[in-house]
C-alpha cells in the first residue's frame, strides 16, 4: 500500500504491484473500494504493473468534507500518476470509475492513455431534462431526476443503511453468491453519506454522450447480460467510441454488474488479451 496527497490537501491510498511490465490503472465504482479489484491484483500482475486506488471518500482513503464531484476525482487521478511518474498508462474504469476516466480524458486528453477498458457504464445515468424519450434509451439511462433525489434522500436518510443494502441487492440477478454480496455490501459501508451522495449526484446527472467520440485510443468496452446496465446502453458506447470492441458475458459467465468478481479467471483473461494485442481496434 502507498499514499500520496493530492493538490488539495487529501490523503489517498493505492497499491502497486511494481514490476516492469506495462502499468494498468484500475478506477473502482461509486461506494466501493480497491478491494474490488484484488484478483486482478494478483490475476493480471505477473504480466503487467496493476495500480488500483481509493479514490476520495471511499475505502481507506481520506473523507474530507469537500471535492465529491467527478471533475475533481479526475483531478486526483492526474495526481496518481504524476505522484507515481507514469507518463503514459493502460486505463481501466468500472461502473464510476469509467465516468472518472471520461472526465479525465475531457480535461487531459488521451495523451496519457495507451488503451481503454470500460466496464458496465452507460453515457448518461439519470435521464437528464435535455434528453429525448428515445436519447434517454439509447444512453442508458437507469432512472430519472426524482428518482434520483429519492435515492440520494434515503441514501442520507435514517433508514440509509437498509437503502445501501438495497442499492447493492439490485446490482445482482440470478443466482447469487452470498459471500460475493457479503464482501460489496460490507465495503460500500467505507463511504459515509456526506461524500457519496453528493458524488452520487453529481456522477448519475453527467452526460458523457459528447465524450464518446473524442475517445480516440483503443477501447474494449464490457457488459453483462445479467447486470442492471442495459446492454443497449454498452452497445451504444461501443458503436460512438471510434473503433471501440463491445464483449458481453453471457448470464452463465457471470450475471452481476462485477464479473471481475464473480469470474476473475474469464475478466483477466479478456482483459490481459486486449492489453497485450498489437492491434486490437476493430
Amino acid at each position: 500500500m502507498g499514499e500520496l496527497t493530492t493538490r488539495d490537501g487529501t490523503r489517498l491510498t493505492y497499491r502497486d504491484s511494481g514490476g516492469d511490465g506495462a502499468p494498468l490503472v484500475m478506477l473502482h465504482g461509486w461506494g466501493q473500494t480497491q478491494e474490488m479489484f484484488r484478483h486482478q491484483m494478483t490475476g493480471l500482475a505477473p504480466t503487467r504493473r496493476v495500480i488500483t486506488v481509493d479514490l476520495r471518500g471511499h475505502g481507506r482513503s481520506d473523507k474530507p468534507r469537500h471535492g465529491y464531484r467527478i471533475a475533481r476525482l479526475a483531478r486526483d487521478v492526474l495526481d496518481l500518476l504524476d505522484h507515481l511518474g507514469l507518463e503514459r498508462v493502460d486505463a481501466l474504469g468500472w461502473s464510476m470509475g469509467v465516468s472518472v476516466w471520461w472526465s479525465f480524458m475531457d480535461q487531459c486528453g488521451t495523451g496519457r492513455i495507451r488503451r481503454f477498458v470500460a466496464v458496465d457504464q452507460p453515457a448518461a445515468v439519470a435521464a437528464v431534462p435535455w434528453m429525448t424519450p428515445a436519447e434517454q434509451r439509447e444512453s442508458g439511462a437507469i432512472f430519472d431526476v426524482p428518482a434520483l433525489l429519492d435515492l440520494g434522500a434515503a441514501l442520507a436518510g435514517p433508514d440509509g443503511e437498509q437503502a445501501r443494502q438495497d442499492f447493492v441487492r439490485g446490482m445482482f440477478s440470478g443466482s447469487t453468491d452470498p459471500g460475493i454480496l457479503a464482501f460489496v455490501a460490507e465495503e460500500i459501508r467505507s463511504t459515509p453519506a456526506y461524500a457519496g451522495v453528493p458524488l452520487l449526484f453529481d456522477h448519475c446527472a453527467q452526460d458523457w454522450r459528447d465524450m464518446l467520440p473524442r475517445v480516440d485510443v483503443p477501447t474494449l468496452v464490457i457488459a453483462c447480460e445479467g447486470s442492471h446496465v442495459s446492454l443497449d446502453s454498452q452497445r451504444y458506447v461501443a458503436e460512438r467510441i471510434p473503433g471501440a470492441r463491445l464483449h458481453v458475458f453471457p448470464t452463465d459467465v457471470a450475471s452481476s454488474h462485477f464479473p471481475f468478481l464473480e469470474n476473475p479467471p474469464a475478466f483477466n483473461a479478456l482483459v490481459d488479451k486486449f492489453l497485450s494485442q498489437e492491434n486490437p481496434a476493430g
